[in-house]
């Protein structure tokens, strides 16, 4: 099923669980390699649209130091918006209830950017999903945040726990996407990564990654230099 990716070690470079069930999914192996620290601050001028696919990439080059000759890494971030708000992970429960009173009962977009980076070539892209919640009430609000604790969940909410099946009216796009990695694409990516259409030189990638981040502090190199150190390994095998 996966031999075009036989001679590669596949590094999931992510800290979310929900990453690691979707890729696990494919019955792909993979080691998830988890670095603490990463800077996913991003410039107040960038389009929205654009925002997780930057930090995608800033993941990416985080794990730069990683890549041998025959490793592939996937990254990825996920972030809600509503209007022109970016609601990422809440910072304590109290938020986490605000984001939810500010959705319920409206529709808001999921945008997951990923990057599928070797040591020569990258690809990236994005895909979209626009969610309709279900009015929730106050009571629902508090249980779903005391029960499931989603603070590690950009907009705090997982699609796929107890507030998706109670609170979703409509989805238009992949449930996947809302998840936290659109698998489809991401295995369309990895076939394709022979192309030159679809795959971009490493060094251009760097030199696009350089330019986006003189906008930041220069924190993030201290930030990239310490998250490398710590870092914490899983291997998973297909089945």
């Amino acid at each position: 099923m996966w031999k075009h990716l036989d001679d590669y070690q596949i590094i999931l470079g992510s800290q979310s669980p929900r990453r690691v069930e979707l890729l696990r999914g494919l019955d792909l192996p993979f080691e998830q390699i988890r670095l603490e620290g990463v800077d996913e601050s991003y410039p107040t001028d960038l389009p929205l649209e654009e925002i997780p696919l930057y930090i995608a990439r800033v993941k990416a080059e985080a794990y730069r130091p990683l890549l041998g000759e025959r490793t592939l890494l996937i990254t990825a971030d996920t972030l809600v918006f509503i209007g022109d708000k970016v609601l990422g992970k809440p910072r304590d429960a109290a938020e986490a209830k605000a984001m939810l009173r500010e959705l319920s009962g409206q529709k808001h977009t999921v945008t997951t950017g990923v990057v599928l980076m070797t040591a020569e070539r990258s690809v990236a892209f994005s895909d979209t999903a626009t969610v309709e919640f279900l009015p929730l009430t106050d009571e629902e609000i508090d249980y779903y945040v005391t029960r499931y604790q989603p603070l590690d969940k950009a907009g705090a909410y997982g699609i796929q726990e107890w507030i998706g099946y109670r609170a979703i009216r409509r989805i238009e796009g992949s449930f996947y996407t809302v998840m936290g990695l659109p698998v489809h694409l991401a295995v369309s990516s990895s076939k394709a990564r022979r192309s030159k259409r679809f795959l971009i030189p490493t060094s251009l990638s760097r030199a696009h990654v350089s330019w986006m981040l003189e906008a930041r502090t220069s924190s993030l190199v201290g930030s990239r230099c310490m998250c490398t150190a710590l870092l914490e390994r899983t291997t998973w095998t297909g089945r």
